[in-house]
């Protein structure tokens, strides 16, 4: 539910902003500034979410989440100005962020080991879903004046959230992993004992969380941010490869041209309101089943090959496009099938593997900065991107920007051929040792191993501690007991 609600303000936008624009009287670079704001604002939600979920616990984080989704849904259906728009913006973009970040944390840290990676999948399926849902507006409200339209699309935003704030305050636990480590483990086993099956021994599961949690404490204490902002040759090439695939996900146009498909279509001659969401469906449907399709070839087929497939498909679509906007008659069928086969390859690799890899490839010393650095870079590229997707169309002509992003897709090919390595079915050791060994730079391993070695000690310090024995005198034992001289003499 907390999925389709971020995807249903995601999908909304885009039947809303050419009505906002229209009835506010906006130029293209405010409406741009609106559009990217969200991305912007997503930004800072993402960083304050670990404040919060550290701070006051998962659920309470989707009922801020909600709350936020509610008050800048309800301030942007009555705004009458640019200024107040951006106002109810700014609430929505932080729910964004940090919709973001709780989704899949509390997904991690409730669900099974066996179970997390389908329902982290079907999380992604429901953003989609979302989605799907935001572009259906339009055919909802196609019978209401657009001054009055793009008001009830973005009023509907309230009802998800609602609906999240009743789940969060009276059915959905807090996680053990958060109870665990604020000192709550008796509320933690309570936890655990409906998520695993009756009988099931659920004390190793505490431990397991424990030594998480030691891990995560000694990597932070251990590997500072000098090793991200200083990095050896493995480091950098690491680095180069995560950040690189995070910022190249939003460089090849998903979010702009997710945003303003309502303008191109207006572009192609399909004006009206009805037609226009027809399409929109239709393209959101397309890329839901390439989802879902993605989730299951992405463990078979390997992530390289779905890369090479993706960003083929995306370079042809984008050509497809160039092509159709060439010259002075343009095809509203072409242009729908280059749509639909931009959506349907960007979601078969490029969308799934953009969030994948990252994770993958960071080693456990670096990993939790290094995966926010990357999701903010994703954000940052989204935010540049569809802030001036408009005004860059305009400058090049729909022709030359449709071709600038297929460059820029055969471009990231090239990135992956020479540079992204094969994560399918390897651990975050046997990635540590690939970039040792194609950098010649062990100093990787070594960080590695410092933090294992410090591990072990920590271990064994627990285990041979000695601890303060006082034998019993003749005092502490009962005195039938002191009948028995094997008793007593055991005892000694």
């Amino acid at each position: 539910l907390n999925s389709c609600n971020l995807g249903y303000d995601i999908g909304v936008n885009t039947n809303a902003a050419p009505l906002v624009q229209s009835d506010l009287e906006l130029t293209d670079i405010q409406l741009e500034i609106f559009v990217g704001a969200i991305n912007l604002f997503a930004m800072f939600g993402a960083l304050s979410s670990q404040h919060f979920t550290d701070q006051f616990g998962r659920r309470k984080t989707f009922l801020i989440a909600a709350f936020s989704f509610i008050i800048g849904s309800g301030i942007q259906s009555i705004a009458q100005s640019y200024m107040v728009l951006m106002f109810g913006r700014v609430f929505v973009g932080l729910a964004v962020g940090v919709g973001l970040a709780i989704d899949p944390l509390y997904i991690s840290e409730m669900s099974p080991a066996a179970h997390r990676g389908e329902l982290v999948t079907w999380a992604e399926i429901a953003l989609q879903l979302g989605i799907v849902f935001g572009f259906s507006t339009g055919m909802i409200f196609s019978g209401v004046p657009d001054e009055t339209a793009w008001r009830y699309m973005f009023g509907c935003g309230i009802f998800m959230p609602a609906l999240m704030i009743f789940l969060s305050s009276f059915i959905m636990p807090e996680t053990p992993r958060w109870l665990v480590v604020n000192d709550r483990e008796n509320e933690a086993r309570r936890v655990l004992a409906k998520i695993y099956p009756e009988g099931y021994d659920i004390e190793p599961v505490i431990d397991d969380i424990k030594e998480a949690v030691r891990r995560e404490i000694m990597a932070e204490q251990n590997v500072g941010w000098d090793v991200i902002l200083f990095p050896t040759p493995a480091f950098k090439r690491i680095l180069f490869v995560g950040l690189g695939i995070a910022i190249s996900q939003q460089a090849v146009g998903i979010d702009a041209i997710q945003y303003f498909l309502v303008y191109i279509l207006d572009e192609t001659g399909i004006r009206s309101r009805d037609a226009q969401s027809a399409v929109l469906m239709f393209i959101g449907v397309v890329k839901l089943v390439c989802i879902i399709i993605a989730g299951k070839l992405l463990d078979l087929k390997g992530r390289r090959p779905l890369f090479f497939i993706s960003l083929c498909g995306i370079a042809g679509s984008c050509l497809v496009m160039s092509i159709n906007f060439y010259g002075s008659s343009y095809s509203a069928s072409f242009a729908v099938f280059g749509l639909s086969l931009y959506m349907a390859f960007f979601a078969l690799g490029m969308g799934p593997g953009g969030w994948l890899v990252p994770a993958e490839v960071f080693p456990t010393c670096i990993r939790a900065k290094a995966i926010s650095l990357s999701s903010f870079m994703n954000r940052v590229t989204a935010t540049l991107m569809a802030s001036t997707f408009l005004s860059t169309a305009k400058a090049m002509t729909w022709a030359g920007f449709f071709f600038l992003l297929g460059m820029i897709a055969c471009l990231v090919l090239l990135f992956v051929y020479y540079c992204v390595p094969e994560t399918k079915g390897r651990s975050l050791e046997d990635m540590s040792i690939y970039f040792a060994e194609i950098t010649g730079d062990t100093s990787i391993l070594e960080t590695e191993e410092k933090l294992f070695r410090e591990r072990e000690v920590r271990e064994a310090t627990v285990e041979i501690t000695p601890r303060t024995f006082t034998p019993p005198t003749a005092r502490d034992i009962p005195p039938e007991a002191l009948q028995d001289a094997t008793v007593v003499g055991t005892m000694s």
